[in-house]
């Protein structure tokens, strides 16, 4: 195995190096126009189709070789219709001036895991759903995780705020220009309010569920986070993840949620 290894590096040529990193940049950029949309299944989806197509070659098996490889021949094309805003986003962001100095502090895959500077603040979330539950206040709050939802961020008013109680019970207020919408949180900070998200198609969800509730379920069939809703119907407390409708949820279970969720110290 090290007599393999040895020759791989002593060939290597510095601008084989380069080419990598740059390869690299680019994966990562990409990966950063498509989290937290749809696209993002597509393209895993499409790397499959290709390590398949890769490894099926090696093995030197034929038919599947010829399959797979008509398919991605074909696939090209289909692949600048389904990603074409994500294609002019990218080319629009290689082509600003400020695109070296607003990633420099980014290299290769760093920040593809989630993590945060500071634990989410659990408590305002919850007492504010559970004083907006007893008063009737309808709210959409949506919490992400690594995907980071900016195409929804986009839709609405941008926050940049520290979660309060108070806060979001203001955004949410009846009377608020703010409060028909969703509000998202990423990084333990209230992002954007009056979001526009995505209407789940699920047939099999209860009639009686309105479009707060179907909003829900359909950011979280397309991201991995979650959303809480508090119905202005009833005064109950809904917990969607996953696209799983989780409906009539006490204050005490939804800390206990959004703790084992964001793996947080009880």
């Amino acid at each position: 195995m090290p007599e393999l290894v040895i020759p791989f590096f002593i060939g290597l040529r510095l601008l084989d190096i380069i080419d990598i990193l740059l390869v690299a940049l680019m994966l990562y950029e990409l990966y950063n126009l498509v989290k937290g949309t749809a696209a993002i299944n597509i393209l895993l989806g499409i790397i499959a189709v290709f390590i398949a197509w890769r490894l099926v070659r090696v093995l030197e098996m034929e038919l599947l070789t010829e399959i797979l490889g008509a398919f991605i021949s074909v696939g090209f094309i289909a692949l600048i219709v389904v990603f074409q805003p994500e294609i002019r986003k990218f080319l629009l962001l290689l082509g600003t001036p400020s695109f070296i100095r607003k990633k420099h502090r980014r290299f290769l895959f760093w920040k593809i895991s989630y993590a945060n500077d500071e634990n989410l603040s659990i408590d305002p979330i919850v007492q504010a759903c559970h004083r907006m539950a007893n008063a009737k206040t309808g709210a959409l709050i949506v919490i992400g995780k690594i995907n980071e939802l900016e195409e929804y961020i986009n839709t609405g008013e941008n926050l940049e705020a520290r979660i309060s109680e108070q806060l979001i019970e203001n955004v949410f207020f009846k009377n608020s220009p703010l409060h028909d919408g969703a509000m998202i949180i990423m990084n333990n900070k209230i992002k954007a309010a009056s979001c526009i998200l995505p209407v789940s198609k699920n047939e099999n969800l209860p009639v009686h569920v309105g479009l707060r509730h179907r909003s829900a379920v359909g950011v979280t069939e397309k991201s991995d986070a979650i959303a809480i809703v508090v119905s202005e119907q009833t005064g109950k407390i809904s917990w969607c993840k996953e696209g799983v409708l989780n409906q009539n949820i006490q204050p005490s279970k939804l800390k206990t949620l959004l703790e084992d969720e964001f793996n947080l110290e009880k």
